[in-house]
Parts: C-alpha cells; sequence; structure tokens
C-alpha cells in the first residue's frame, strides 16, 4: 500500500484547518474577555477617583483651603491604616513642594494623557515586596497656587493582567491541545473510512470485481458514497460479465465449425494430390483456419484465467527452474534466427503459482523478443530478488514499443500498427496480461535504447503460504 504524505493527505488538511479555525475563534473569544476585563476594571479605577474628586471639590467649596487640607489629612491617616488602600493623594505649593500627600513627591509623569489623565510609577513599599507599579491619577490647579493630585494604585489591574493574561495563554494552549487531539481523532476516523474505500477499490482493480464497499448504515456521507460506487460497480460488472459471455459464446460457437472446415479442408487436400497449384491453396486455407482456432483458444483461455474460481493447479515453483526450461525449449529457434540469448538469474524464489500458466506466459514474452528481434540481435533475461521482491526482465533490441502505447498492447486484438503484417491475434500479451494477473504480479515495459524491456515482478513480503490460505 502507497503511503500518503501527510502534508498530501485531505485528511491532514482538513485537521489543519480545523485546529487553526478553532484556535483563531477561541483566541478572539479569550482576547475579548481579556479586554474587556481590563477596560471594566480601568473604568471602575477612573470613576472612583472621579468620585474623590467630586468630595475634594465639595469641601473645598464649602470650607475653603484650610477644610481640604484638614480633608486630605483625614484621606491620607485613613490610607495607611489600611495597607490593602491604594489610594494616591498629593498637595504642592507652586514650586512643587510636599504640603499634604502619602507620597513624598510630585511623580516623573510617563504618560500625560490630553484628558487630564496620567500614569506614573510608584515604588512598591509593602513588605516583602520590591519593584514599582503603575498608578493613575488627575491633577488639578488651586487658587493658580497650589497642584492637587488624587489617583489610584494600579498594582491590583496589573496582578489580575499578569493572572488573565496566564489564563488566557494556558486556556490557548489547552484548547490548541484539545483541538490537536480532536483533530487527529476525526483525522483517524476519516483514514479509516477512506483506507476502507481504497482497499476494496485496489481489489477491484486486480480483478475482482464481486468487491463491494462496505456501509456502517449510518447514513453518513461515505456511507452515501459507498452505495453510489456500490451502484456503479453492479453496473460495470453486469456490463463486463454481458461482453464476457457473449464473447465466450462466440468463440465457443464458432470453434467448432471451424475444427470441423478444417477437418474437411484436410480431407480435400488429399483429393487434390499432385496438383501443386491446389494443394498451395488447400496449405493456405488450412493455415488460415488454424489461427483462427488459435486466436479462439486464447479468448477461451484468457476467459478461463480471468474468471476462474478454483486454483487447484497452484503448487510452489522454483521460479529459476522455470526459466531454464524456457530457455531450453526457445534455444534451437534463436540459434535458427542467429540471434543470442543471453541469462543472468539471481538466487530463485518459489512463488506460489501453476506451473503451466506461468510457462505459458514468460514462453511469450520470450517469443515475442525473438520474433521482433533482428538477425544477429541480443536477447538478455536477468532476474534480481531483494528481502521483498522477485523481479525478472527479458530485453531485446528490436524496434521496442513507443512509451503511450505501452498501456494499450496488453488490451485483446491491440497490435501496433508497424505489427499489422506479421502473423498475429494481438492476444499474446493479453495471455500473459491475465496469468501474471491472477498471480498478483505487475507488468511493465520499458525502453531498452533500443529495443524493449518487459518487467515482471512480485512481492514476497506476502508470503506464498499466507497467499494460499486465502484461496
Amino acid at each position: 500500500m502507497n503511503q500518503i504524505s501527510p502534508f498530501k493527505s485531505s485528511a491532514f488538511r482538513i485537521t489543519l484547518i480545523y485546529i487553526l479555525l478553532f484556535g483563531l475563534s477561541v483566541s478572539f473569544i479569550l482576547g475579548f474577555v481579556y479586554w474587556s476585563t481590563i477596560v471594566y476594571t480601568t473604568n471602575e479605577t477612573e470613576e472612583a477617583i472621579n468620585a474623590e474628586l467630586r468630595v475634594l471639590s465639595n469641601a473645598y467649596e464649602r470650607r475653603g483651603y484650610p477644610g481640604l487640607v484638614t480633608l486630605l489629612s483625614d484621606r491620607v491617616r485613613i490610607q495607611r491604616q489600611r495597607p490593602g488602600d491604594s489610594s494616591v493623594y498629593l498637595l504642592v505649593d507652586e514650586q512643587f513642594q510636599t504640603l499634604v500627600g502619602n507620597i513624598s513627591s510630585w511623580p516623573r509623569i510617563a504618560q500625560d494623557r490630553k484628558d487630564g489623565w496620567l500614569d506614573f510609577k510608584l515604588g512598591d513599599n509593602r513588605e516583602g515586596t520590591a519593584g514599582e507599579y503603575t498608578a493613575r491619577a488627575r491633577t488639578f490647579v488651586i487658587e493658580n497656587r497650589y497642584n492637587l493630585l488624587v489617583g489610584q494604585g494600579m498594582r491590583d489591574l496589573e496582578n489580575l493582567k499578569d493572572l488573565v493574561g496566564r489564563a488566557l495563554i494556558w486556556g490557548l494552549f489547552l484548547t490548541l491541545g484539545l483541538g490537536l487531539i480532536g483533530g487527529f481523532m476525526m483525522r483517524q476516523t476519516l483514514s479509516r473510512r477512506l483506507s476502507s474505500i481504497n482497499q476494496t477499490a485496489r481489489k477491484i482493480m486486480h480483478g475482482d470485481l464481486r468487491m463491494r464497499i462496505a456501509t456502517k448504515d449510518s447514513g453518513d456521507e461515505f456511507d452515501e458514497l459507498a452505495a453510489n460506487l456500490n451502484s456503479m460497480l453492479d453496473q460495470i460488472e453486469g456490463g463486463m460479465e454481458g461482453v464476457r459471455r457473449v464473447s465466450d459464446n462466440i468463440a465457443h460457437d464458432l470453434k467448432t465449425p471451424l475444427a470441423r472446415l478444417k477437418n474437411r479442408v484436410e480431407e480435400l487436400r488429399f483429393k487434390v494430390a499432385g496438383n501443386s497449384d491446389q494443394e498451395s491453396s488447400v496449405d493456405q486455407i488450412i493455415h488460415e483456419a488454424d489461427g483462427l482456432l488459435a486466436t479462439f483458444n486464447a479468448l477461451l483461455r484468457i476467459a478461463r484465467i480471468e474468471y476462474s474460481e478454483q486454483r487447484k493447479g497452484f503448487e510452489y515453483v522454483d521460479i529459476n527452474s522455470l526459466v531454464y526450461d524456457i530457455e531450453e525449449l526457445y534455444e534451437p529457434l534463436i540459434e535458427d534466427k542467429g540471434q543470442s540469448l543471453s541469462v543472468q538469474l539471481s538466487e530463485s524464489a518459489e512463488i506460489w503459482a501453476d506451473r503451466d500458466m506461468l510457462f505459458q506466459a514468460f514462453a511469450n514474452l520470450l517469443d515475442n523478443a525473438i520474433k521482433y528481434t533482428p538477425e544477429k540481435g541480443l536477447i538478455l533475461i536477468k532476474s534480481v530478488k531483494s528481502e521483498s521482491k522477485w523481479s525478472l526482465s527479458i530485453a531485446d533490441n528490436g524496434p521496442g514499443i513507443p512509451e503511450d502505447q505501452h498501456d494499450k498492447v496488453v488490451q485483446r486484438f491491440y497490435r501496433l500498427d508497424q505489427s499489422r503484417t506479421t502473423p498475429g491475434s494481438g492476444l499474446g500479451l493479453a495471455l500473459v496480461f491475465a496469468v501474471l494477473k491472477v498471480h498478483g504480479m505487475d507488468l511493465s515495459f520499458s525502453d531498452n535504447r533500443p529495443g524493449l524491456r518487459v518487467n515482471v515482478s512480485v512481492e514476497l513480503d506476502a508470503s506464498p503460504r499466507q497467499s494460499r490460505s486465502n484461496l
């Protein structure tokens, strides 16, 4: 089974999009919560400062400057008695010398807003703490002589920012983690369903047209897809079965009359013995009849191979011994044509196969190589065995086959234009393809520069014993 790269997998891309969208939506929600919390707390602080300013303003209007100083002094005293109170008060003269307040001097302004608000840093003088924190305040000028600053420390707001910020970060990580888990589960679910469909499709491509895609009766999109594909396969199988039945019936029905015709022509030959012209014509008719009979026999043989449900003739076959037998059979023909044959076989492999069928397939391949290799040409048979694969190649230096025709030459009755003048029916490679397909072997063609290289390969990791148990 081919392994798809995760980055090319649709399930992986869907999972990634799901995680990104999920992460973005959660980030937006958590960011809005963070912003709302900070804005709400800041507004509450500013409202508290404004309320305190109104109280001080009322005191100044009723009792004047002395009353304001008295109230500020009370506020400072109360604030110092409450460690958790973060109120800030400071009254200075026109020289910015401190008159009343709970901070030592007029702050260095870090940010002066045009609406009267300013932010500055204060030292943290609580026990066990160190450093600075931000304070926010408003300032007013009194009688053109005094400057009043009223504010609130933002220590709690900063702590809240840190707390909420950490919570948001951890929440985002947790969300992404859950998204990854959910996405992985979704990808696994998609992969399992698609893998089931792909496995069934591979079995169908290897010739088992009776296979159908399993459904789970869930009524989801995959069940709908499986139902549609199964319906399509039913129609394809029915059409192919009809064509096969018609072709088989035609071949079977015509084979008998052709055999009778040949017998009668052979009887006629005895009657015209001694007449060379008539004998030659009768011999040509017999030759044509033999060709037609061979064609029908090949058609019937292919049909039996492709649609046979039993593999009774299968056994462990020593593949090197098979190749040597084919070499011995064709060696006289090769010598007669002045060709050379080189056989280079690696370590042999035992394959669960029908020896006669495999012999016929390999013999057809070698016969084709002999037919199209010119005089004094070279034919090379070579095998390679690895831990998981055995392959055999038959190479010649004949005219070869154009690359765009490689997939067509295994079709029934298909012949190259340059081959139509040579004897044959176009069924040889179709028969080879059918035999190899039954044995789980792959057939391919490549350019031998010049000539053709036919490659046959079979995976060895699926052991013959396992294959036998499935038959």
